[in-house]
């Protein structure tokens, strides 16, 4: 709306204003936010939508198409998605195979594509030969219709030859056509994610840390206490019966078994600096990511991470991260 932020001259009907009695199509639904999505369902019930910058209340009647490419119900179970929401869009649901199971479908895009560039740039447009055509519907399309597109578009924009052969289309796709889908981790199903394991490894790095902390800290009492008695003299008994008094070298050697026993058992090296330092920060991410997940709440944190709630609580304080 006019003057509701610094360069607002007019006043807008925003998308819900302009899609009225047609269509509005939310790519990527999956990625808003959950503020975002509630409003959404707001409007998707009563029909009611406020302007940025107004007050008024106005009413649109459209039709939503809505797409994504996450796992709807993961997110769902994660958190991450209004299940309410979710049953209001799903009404007719459409699921879009991935492209290297659509055949013949890669050649006819690629024919479309190639079509509109050499439109577009005037130029020849590229064409395939059947060992080419081949070599496309080998390939596992990671990045599905949007790779394809980019790729005839390399390949229309940057080969001299108008005539693709696979020693030409080779140059513009990986070479190990077989390899080229993420790998499944063992157990977890079609959908690997990156972010799984860079969670194990910092929950792994964590609780390491956590261990040379704790020894260290057992390593300095230790070493206090035996100070603290190599400071007073030691008293033993003499062959006469009587107590007889240690110097302080004697008492120092009385105790110097012990200590380099005690050392030789508890003594962990000390990381480098550099080392120690990127633990903390592994450290400090997983508290911080633990919390997160858990919207702030301390004690499903420290359940997550395996610590107890005052483990947890020195280490937002050590770490200075505030909760």
């Amino acid at each position: 709306m006019k003057g509701s932020y610094t360069g607002a001259i007019g006043d807008s009907p925003g998308y819900f204003g302009v899609a009225n009695k047609g269509t509005l199509f939310l790519d990527e639904v999956g990625e808003l936010p959950l503020a975002t999505q509630a409003r959404l369902l707001r409007v998707l019930e009563t029909g009611e939508y406020i302007p940025v910058g107004a007050t008024e209340v106005k009413k649109t009647d459209v039709r939503i198409v809505a797409a994504t490419n996450i796992n709807v119900r993961q997110a769902i179970s994660e958190g991450r998605f209004r299940e309410d929401l979710y049953y209001r869009l799903n009404r007719i649901p459409l699921m879009m195979p991935p492209l290297r199971e659509r055949g013949e479908d890669i050649i006819l895009l690629f024919r479309l594509f190639a079509m509109e560039i050499a439109e577009r740039y005037k130029m020849e447009r590229v064409q395939l030969t059947e060992e080419a055509k081949q070599m496309l519907l080998h390939y596992k399309w990671p990045g599905n219709v949007r790779e394809l597109k980019n790729i005839t578009e390399q390949i229309s924009v940057l080969s001299k030859e108008r005539v693709i052969t696979p020693e030409v289309l080779a140059k513009f796709i990986p070479q190990d056509r077989d390899t080229t889908q993420l790998a499944v981790l063992p157990n977890q199903g079609g959908d690997h994610s990156f972010e799984n394991e860079r969670e194990i490894l910092y929950k792994i790095l964590f609780e390491l840390r956590g261990n040379v902390n704790d020894m260290r800290h057992e390593m300095s009492q230790l070493k206090k206490q035996i100070e603290d008695v190599q400071a007073k003299p030691a008293t033993i008994i003499g062959t006469t019966g009587m107590p007889a008094t240690l110097t302080a070298p004697a008492a120092m050697n009385a105790q110097q078994a012990q200590l380099e026993d005690a050392e030789a058992e508890e003594y962990v090296e000390p990381a480098p600096e550099a080392e120690n330092l990127n633990l903390n920060d592994l450290s400090r991410q997983m508290l911080e990511k633990a919390l997160e997940r858990n919207n702030g709440n301390r004690k499903k944190a420290a359940q997550e991470l395996g610590i107890s709630d005052r483990t947890l609580y020195r280490r937002l304080k050590q770490y200075g991260v505030e909760n």
